[in-house]
């Protein structure tokens, strides 16, 4: 009699602990819902279908079609996969945004050198961050990782025609879009009070990245921080 009622009273245990695991996969489902996905129909779909896949699992338990073991691993297992893939949506997304910050910053410098640096800094920046955007973008709207923006293409051939690989085109591009962003923070810029009616003295200037905010820079270094590990990874091959 006793060792029933241990039995019955680990089986509950074990019904308890499924049913909070799917609790808690629904909860992530709704907090990953509601960052990424903007249409209100979409979300809510995207929300009833993982909750009843988690109430599903935990039926199966009830009913001995599932060991307690087996359904805590397909709950974990789901939940590592949304983990993964909001991850992969904040970067890809990240680097969207990188990407038009780098066009924005190319403008600017163009604008304010009257067209003097717009070939070597400006220009290049541009189209560095015009291609961000569009493999980045693609990446992320059509679930990949491995769209290759036209001005990537351009290193690539002009790698070939040295008679190197697209290797080489791709390290010659990550290594300069570190190279544009790097001079992006330094280079410098009006204070935001300076205001004078002739012209601009040297201390009226200040590096652009004191110009920015903690969260706009941490932002700046963690893309930049992307492209090295990618620019690792086309060195390690």
């Amino acid at each position: 009699m006793g060792q029933l009622k241990n039995r019955c009273e680990s089986s509950s245990c074990d019904y308890w602990a499924v049913s909070k695991a799917a609790g808690n996969l629904t909860n992530q489902a709704c907090t990953l819902g509601a960052r990424h996905i903007n249409d209100g129909t979409l979300r809510l779909q995207f929300n009833r279908e993982v909750s009843y896949y988690a109430r599903g699992i935990v039926n199966d338990v009830a009913q001995g079609r599932k060991s307690a073991e087996q359904g805590l691993k397909e709950i974990k297992n789901e939940q590592s996969s949304l983990l993964s893939q909001s991850w992969e949506v904040a970067k890809k997304g990240a680097g969207a945004v990188a990407g038009g910050m780098q066009i924005l910053t190319g403008a600017g410098i163009c604008y304010g050198s009257a067209g003097t640096l717009c070939l070597f800094l400006g220009g290049p920046m541009m189209l560095h961050g015009a291609n961000n955007v569009y493999e980045n973008g693609r990446n992320l709207l059509e679930d990949r990782t491995d769209t290759e923006g036209p001005t990537r293409k351009v290193y690539q051939a002009i790698a070939k025609g040295f008679g190197q690989s697209e290797r080489e085109g791709n390290i010659a591009y990550g290594s300069l879009d570190i190279g544009l962003s790097i001079y992006g923070l330094g280079r410098h810029v009006l204070k935001p009070d300076a205001w004078r009616l002739f012209r601009y003295v040297r201390t009226d200037y200040v590096r652009s990245y004191k110009n920015m905010g903690a969260g706009a820079l941490s932002f700046e270094i963690y893309t930049d921080l992307q492209t090295v590990k990618q620019l690792s990874e086309e060195v390690e091959k």
